[in-house]
């Protein structure tokens, strides 16, 4: 690891607005921002570019990047501090183990930004909109809360629509091309490094917005798989 890395490594650990695998914060999060805002999460949130965005944008909510790269991480909290964005914090963990730092309607909304899209079949579980993250954003995510995809990936922006018809979800936007659209909005015009990077080299960014029903049955998960199969690379 280069020394820059270890240098910022043990900086964030001084960050006020950045929490390292923190025990018992279920349900404290209002008290961390000493207001009762609603929450949004930026999930794989790398530098943070969206949470930071989102915080510029709505001041009446708090932000909440979450990744497990301390080195990426150290960038976005550095930023919002500098600015004095005190609505827009750090959460370091892996997505896995989400779970464990959020209560029952904690969260009002997540973003997942430019996240990998796992091409490969095999890795198809470790898709951030797989059905078995979106049970894990269900432990705490309000009833009707949003999530929100942005991808240049064309084949995490279809997978994630076969899942949206298969297991019924609520799609609510879905933009084929986001800057097609003249009059896009302020919050799909923030940028990431990795948007970027154009690494799926498609020329165009997808968009979904969509809400989870009550349930999400297990037996489905066999289906998807089965739909997917044809498709696959391996």
């Amino acid at each position: 690891m280069g020394q820059n890395k270890l240098e910022r490594f043990e900086q964030i650990k001084g960050f006020a607005n950045v929490l390292e695998h923190p025990e018992n914060m279920q349900g404290k999060w209002n008290d961390f921002f000493k207001n009762d805002r609603p929450i949004v999460l930026e999930l794989a949130c790398g530098k943070g570019e969206y949470a930071l965005g989102l915080g510029r944008l709505f001041p009446d909510k708090n932000f909440i990047g979450v990744d497990i790269k301390g080195n990426r991480i150290w960038r976005g909290a550095k930023t919002a501090l500098d600015e004095g964005l005190t609505n827009v914090a750090f959460l370091r963990t892996h997505i896995d183990q989400i779970t464990n730092y959020f209560a029952k309607d904690e969260v009002n909304e997540i973003w997942i930004t430019f996240p990998d899209p796992q091409l490969r079949f095999s890795k198809m579980k470790k898709r951030l909109t797989h059905p078995k993250y979106l049970r894990l954003y269900k432990h705490f995510l309000q009833t009707g809360g949003r999530i929100n995809l942005k991808t240049d990936s064309p084949d995490l922006y279809h997978f994630t629509k076969t899942v949206i018809k298969l297991y019924e979800l609520e799609l609510l936007t879905d933009k084929e091309d986001v800057y097609a659209d003249e009059n896009v909005s302020d919050v799909l015009k923030i940028k990431t490094h990795y948007e970027s990077l154009d690494i799926a080299q498609s020329n165009r960014i997808h968009y979904l917005q969509f809400s989870l029903p009550a349930n999400l049955p297990h037996e489905k998960d066999v289906i998807l798989k089965d739909q997917l199969r044809e498709q696959a690379i391996d």
